[in-house]
């Protein structure tokens, strides 16, 4: 049975050295530019190479994260970024941008790439066309059940990646322009401000169904299906939390750890209940196994925060003292908090039972706490964080447990030079002293006080696990001599495990067509009173779906496919294509705007993958519109043929959880706080949330090179 690598999130170095200790088979990190975490702590690019050497001695893998939207003038910025990682050794970058992706693999054909999960390959598909683009691994989309990663691994050879435990988006990842469109803070570039979050109303016939967090998803708990994950052949188990607290990734780490150990070699996961607890102690927003078996329980639409652990009730409260009665222990400086008409939370100072004060409590005591807002009698009280939790992890995670076990092999002969080699399985050093072994005249040199001596190197990251010496009797051994030879040890296997990686960088080049200058107006339709408004203007092409394309007779209509699909047939006519799938069975196609095009890189990627036409992000301004298309025309000598869509409401969010199915709904909206609604609609039983207002630009596009403009028009 294949033992999957175990990878941990590095939010900092403090981070870093805790998931290494908790068991950790690679970490990844993050630069402080080009992360889809821009509010973890991140790695300046002195810690970078101090993180890389620190993991490569523990035999942990580092991969770098490089898995943003890039633009036009943050190019050079991030390949130098990437040279240097590269030049130091990084094992892996991840990648969401596919500019980048085209220049990496060609510019630097050692480095390994890593499709990142914001490049939502969620299809058999989008595996087969990033193998023939020679990527080492999918990190594939959350929504991907157990069945399709099944079908992958048995029909392509590539590595694949699944988030096993962390925050869930609710929108497929990078299909997700919510944040950036309406805060200005882009998820596609590590900004997201988690729109997801906050609280809506959903309404129908301007009748107001339902309210809360309609749209915030539990947190993601896959421990119980380890043994599933491990029999369907996945590469790497991911844990997401990069933003999390230190403690928080050493526990997960360690319980997912052990569950991965226990499965491979007994057979179990061998978890306890009350591990299980502390993962709920230390964070959950509730726990969902998420889409993996295909189950819909992943929206908590109550709270989008840390719900903790519910520990007691409050029977009353008499002016600020407030008395509760436990459910389980607690310990002073505990964070709780109390859940009624208004939430009220705070550190839990001071403990009072039968009018002492004490450290402790017991489940089925009566507390009294201090608590100057008002509380609701029977209010729930739950622990958000447990200091003792937090003490005995940050206790374990000082404790520097983890080893490297290695064999010591060697001869002390008298006569001869001592020769000592150590192991790690991997790789054998040896060192030979000058020092030549001498007859024992007064004391003499044990085999036992050999292995002693040997055994002391607790300044080193190793534990020697076996000793095959052959000591001839009645010898004098220099004491300082056996230390000096074991520094000599050390120092060449640490060399040894700092491995280099072979690191190599061509020139990019790239076959590209030349477009005339055009001017072209497009529009999409979803409806037949929406293609009667325009069916008599003057049209280049009329993007229609599935169900519209076979009922209308028109010579300028192009199918439009999703953002999302499950399978694709293979086509000989020009299609409107959302996602990297489709590139492997539509010979002639047109890039839909989903394929986040922020670059000229990424442009010409797609131009020279067959791409007729290439619609640009709606994440770009005028003035990067304009960088995209004059440093394409300079580098490559010729044209490209861009669309940008002029009107319409954007598609914000695409999810796998059909709201609207669950109240029997075909439309609706989503109304945030502002009153602003958002309009839901479903296609192919995915949930479809557009911007609450309409996309209206006024700039000639024409003017700075856009060959295409277009209206998007939806119900």
């Amino acid at each position: 049975m294949k033992k999957p690598e175990l990878l941990a999130p590095a939010g900092s170095m403090e981070m870093l050295k805790a998931v290494i200790e908790a068991g950790a088979d690679a970490v990844y990190l993050s630069g402080y530019m080009f992360g889809a975490r821009t509010f973890a702590g991140n790695f300046s690019n002195e810690e970078i190479v101090e993180a890389i050497s620190y993991a490569h001695l523990y035999g942990v893998k580092v991969y770098v994260t490089v898995n943003t939207l890039v633009f036009e003038d943050e190019i050079e910025t991030c390949l130098n970024f990437i040279d240097f990682i590269h030049r130091n050794n990084i094992d892996a970058i991840l990648v969401q941008d596919l500019g980048i992706l085209d220049l990496v693999r060609k510019t630097y054909p050692n480095l390994e790439i890593h499709a990142s999960t914001q490049m939502n390959i969620h299809n058999l598909d989008g595996a087969l066309v990033l193998k023939k683009l020679g990527v080492k691994r999918i990190v594939l989309a959350r929504e991907t059940s157990l069945a399709l990663i099944k079908e992958i691994k048995d029909k392509v050879s590539i590595d694949l990646e699944t988030f096993i435990h962390g925050a869930l988006c609710f929108s497929y990842s990078g299909q997700c322009l919510m944040s950036s469109l309406i805060g200005d803070r882009s998820g596609n570039r590590g900004s997201c401000a988690g729109c997801c979050r906050q609280q809506y109303k959903l309404s129908s016939d301007k009748k107001v169904l339902d309210e809360g967090y309609l749209i915030s998803m539990k947190d993601l708990n896959t421990i119980e299906l380890i043994p599933d994950l491990i029999e369907y052949g996945i590469d790497s188990l991911k844990i997401e939390g990069r933003t999390k607290r230190v403690e928080y990734a050493y526990l997960v780490t360690k319980l997912y750890r052990k569950a991965i150990d226990n499965y491979t070699e007994l057979g179990k996961i061998n978890i306890s209940d009350e591990e299980k607890e502390s993962l709920l102690e230390i964070y959950n927003r509730e726990f969902t196994e998420g889409y993996i078996n295909s189950k819909s329980d992943v929206v908590n639409k109550f709270r989008p925060n840390h719900i903790g652990v519910k520990i007691g009730t409050v029977l009353d409260q008499n002016n600020n003292i407030v008395r509760i009665k436990l459910l389980k222990d607690m310990n002073r400086l505990d964070g709780i908090r109390i859940v009624g008409s208004e939430d009220v939370g705070f550190t839990l100072t001071e403990i009072i039972v039968k009018g002492k004060k004490v450290d402790n409590a017991f489940s089925g005591d009566i507390i009294e706490v201090t608590v100057s807002d008002k509380v609701d009698k029977f209010s729930e009280v739950f622990r958000t964080s447990n200091y003792l939790q937090l003490k005995e992890l940050q206790e374990a995670i000082s404790k520097k447990e983890r080893k490297v076990n290695v064999k010591v092999t060697g001869e002390i002969i008298l006569g001869k030079h001592i020769l000592l080699r150590m192991s790690d399985s991997y790789n054998t050093v040896e060192a030979t002293s000058e020092y030549v072994v001498q007859a024992s005249l007064n004391s003499v040199t044990s085999e036992y006080r050999i292995i002693e001596q040997l055994s002391k190197i607790g300044f080193s990251i190793y534990n020697i696990e076996e000793f095959d010496i052959k000591v001839d009797d009645d010898i004098f051994a220099s004491i300082k001599v056996l230390n000096d030879l074991k520094r000599a040890l050390v120092d060449k296997l640490n060399e040894k495990r700092l491995y280099s990686t072979k690191y190599k960088k061509e020139s990019y080049s790239v076959e590209l067509n030349d477009f005339k200058k055009e001017e072209n107006i497009n529009y999409c339709v979803n409806s037949i009173s929406e293609y009667n408004l325009i069916k008599d203007k003057f049209i280049k092409y009329l993007f229609l779906n599935e169900a519209l394309f076979s009922k209308i007779n028109d010579v300028r209509k192009v199918l439009k496919l999703g953002n999302i699909c499950d399978k694709y047939k293979s086509n000989d006519d020009l299609v409107l294509v959302g996602e990297i799938g489709a590139l492997n069975k539509n010979k002639i196609f047109i890039a839909d705007y989903s394929f986040n095009v922020t670059n000229s890189y990424a442009l010409a990627f797609l131009h020279s993958m067959g791409s007729s036409m290439v619609t640009l992000s709606h994440e770009l301004d005028d003035r990067r519109i304009g960088l995209i298309i004059s440093n394409y025309i300079n580098r490559y000598n010729k044209k490209p043929n861009v669309e940008v869509i002029v009107y319409g409401r954007e598609l914000v969010m695409t999810s796998k959880y059909n709201l609207l199915d669950i109240y029997n709904l075909k439309k609706g909206y989503l109304i945030d706080k502002f009153n602003n609604k958002y309009p839901l609609l479903v296609e192919n039983n995915l949930l479809k949330i557009y911007n609450y207002k309409v996309r209206d630009l006024k700039t000639d596009y024409f003017k700075i090179g856009v060959n295409n403009i277009r209206y998007n028009i939806i119900d």
